[in-house]
């Protein structure tokens, strides 16, 4: 991919806290962190609380400084960079956040106008770029209104407005719809997609919430214990996730694979050997399913899973319990594998 292609490029980037003393030691909390992020699109950040995925981001406008690695943002080398350097950096990057920050004694236009007021843009340009964000996020409306006048969801449309007031090529999104019911989240996810898409500003979003990448991130990398385990395209990461810690977000999400606790009901009341067959985008999947048992005269009981949609391709898993004369669940496992099917038989079945 062309350098100009990409917007944000970590390279082998660490981060660690310094300590204070035996009793609070240094915390390295990023680990060789390398990581393109292309220009235009949204890229999420997902991993637990803790993961590190917070001070990720915040390496990315320089309000933390890496402790060794190189990041450049569009053409500029920001680690190392002074803090006057970093404030003409920073206008080309708007920030959104959890808990909306915005200042309470202002109104809704007044919180707009703030960092266009910073940047020194006259009074009467100001009300016109004010009332045209406004309108953007739906909000012109309730421009004299004071933020505890409005809902969550409105006063992260506020945030969103405030943070496109500089015009940034870069939106930063660090855990935006945590603080949101789940209606709510929809509205701001499609507000941050509009804005994407109708400005064409590359978007980073941080989250806990698989559910948030599959509904808007075209790029995701995890992030666990301050390393990012995999990383990839989001159909990719959900429909054929590589490592333990990708696999339990996208269960989390998907809820297509039984639990343990499933799997034990399942072997009580289906005497078959149950195996998982995850969906794959391929022509008459299931299709080719019921043809292959039929081939090996192996009955196929579905007894759990689920088929969702992501960038209009199916993902989830099936699972089966399957029965049959001996030798032929061994005989169509063998030939399902090698046909390309990625299944997972679960230890313990009846065989």
């Amino acid at each position: 991919m062309p350098p100009s292609d990409i917007h944000v490029r970590f390279e082998d980037v660490t981060k660690t806290f310094p300590g204070r003393g035996r009793k609070d030691p240094a915390q390295q909390v990023l680990r060789g962190i390398d990581l393109e992020i292309h220009r235009g699109e949204i890229f999420g950040i997902i991993g637990q609380s803790g993961a590190g995925k917070s001070t990720l981001v915040r390496l990315i406008n320089g309000l933390e400084p890496v402790t060794s690695g190189r990041i450049t943002v569009g053409d500029r080398v920001v680690s190392g960079l002074s803090e006057r350097q970093l404030r003409a950096v920073r206008r080309e990057i708007g920030m959104i956040f959890q808990q909306f920050n915005l200042f309470r004694s202002r109104t809704v236009a007044g919180n707009v106008a703030y960092p266009l007021k910073v940047a020194g843009v006259k009074q009467p340009e100001r009300d016109r770029k004010v009332a045209r964000l406004l309108d953007f996020v739906g909000l012109l409306q309730r421009a004299n209104d004071h933020p505890e006048q409005l809902s969550g969801g409105q006063q992260q449309r506020v945030g969103i407005a405030r943070a496109l007031a500089t015009d940034p090529s870069l939106l930063l999104a660090d855990e935006a719809t945590s603080a949101l019911d789940p209606e709510t989240t929809q509205d701001v996810l499609s507000l941050l997609k509009q804005v994407n898409r109708e400005l064409g500003i590359t978007i980073v979003i941080i989250t806990h919430e698989m559910d948030v990448i599959r509904q808007i991130a075209d790029r995701v990398a995890v992030i666990d214990s301050g390393h990012v385990v995999e990383s990839g395209s989001a159909y990719d990461i959900f429909a054929a996730p590589k490592t333990p810690e990708a696999t339990r977000f996208v269960s989390s999400t998907l809820r297509d694979r039984p639990s343990a606790a499933t799997l034990e009901r399942l072997r009580v009341s289906h005497p078959g050997r149950l195996v998982t067959v995850r969906v794959q985008d391929r022509p008459a999947f299931q299709n080719s399913l019921s043809v292959a048992f039929l081939q090996r005269d192996v009955t196929a009981d579905l007894v759990f899973g689920g088929i969702s949609e992501l960038q209009d391709r199916p993902v989830g898993s099936l699972t089966y319990s399957l029965t049959g004369g001996e030798g032929s669940v061994d005989e169509l496992l063998k030939q399902l594998r090698a046909d390309g099917f990625d299944l997972d038989e679960h230890e313990g079945a009846s065989r």
